[in-house]
């Protein structure tokens, strides 16, 4: 509870920076810059190139999450709680329990409000720390995605959702690709802070996948900045050892038993 406690009193005073990782190679890196580790299902299109995050399985979230607890010392660690197991507040909390129990992951994700109110509801009362996701949400939108809070409608139900979430005892919510306006007052409005992906420098942290940072992962998505490109590093190590093999420079007797 002292990480989440430190996250929550960042409001206001400091950014929080929230990256994922998917393996303890990662995790050791990101863990050094970072205050929250977060395990997204976003892995599933990452690693797997599925479609959607709805194919992403509890067994791969939950061996991905263990990979990554051997490298965050420091960070408060999120995993996110795969599509379909939280459709009933029961199933919220057994799969809840089993995530936390077998990665030792300090706080689990879902995405939703006032339709999940009730899976929230049971978290929090059972003690489990609880992560809330709004705008858009990638396990439950079909088609292209689209930002939100254009219409009335969207605007008030984000923000009724967001105090509704906070009111109910989740401690941060991430808001997805919400425009900046809503953002900012969603932001404002909550005593709990808020964590950016694509809704504005208004939030009180930002989130990005890793490997779309870093250039690992090629995408378009409006919301990427690429801060380096490592594969230009990755080819230069793999051009220099296609060529010392083939020249028969390595292995040397340094190198050799």
């Amino acid at each position: 509870m002292k990480k989440i406690k430190k996250i929550i009193n960042k409001k206001n005073k400091s950014k929080i920076v929230c990256l994922t990782a998917y393996s303890k190679n990662i995790a050791e890196e990101v863990d050094k810059y970072v205050d929250i580790v977060l395990v997204g299902d976003s892995l599933g299109s990452v690693l797997y190139n599925y479609s959607t995050t709805r194919k992403v399985t509890l067994t791969e979230m939950i061996n991905h999450s263990k990979s990554v607890r051997l490298g965050v010392k420091k960070s408060l660690m999120v995993v996110d709680m795969p599509f379909n197991t939280y459709s009933t507040p029961n199933a919220a909390l057994k799969n809840a329990k089993k995530i936390i129990k077998e990665t030792k992951c300090d706080a689990v994700k879902l995405e939703g409000g006032k339709k999940i109110i009730h899976q929230i509801k049971l978290l929090t009362k059972n003690k489990v720390p609880v992560m809330g996701h709004l705008g858009l949400l990638p396990q439950s939108t079909k088609g292209k995605f689209k930002s939100k809070g254009k219409t009335t409608k969207e605007i008030n139900q984000l923000i009724n959702d967001a105090l509704l979430l906070q009111n109910n005892g989740v401690f941060a919510i991430v808001l997805e690709c919400i425009k900046t306006p809503i953002a900012k007052q969603i932001t404002k409005n909550l005593d709990i802070p808020t964590i950016g992906i694509g809704s504005s420098v208004h939030c009180d942290g930002q989130v990005l996948v890793t490997d779309d940072l870093i250039g690992l992962n090629q995408t378009k998505i409006k919301f990427v900045k690429q801060f380096l490109n490592v594969k230009k590093y990755i080819n230069a190590g793999l051009r220099k050892y296609a060529s010392e093999v083939r020249s028969k420079k390595y292995p040397t007797k340094k190198h050799s038993y």
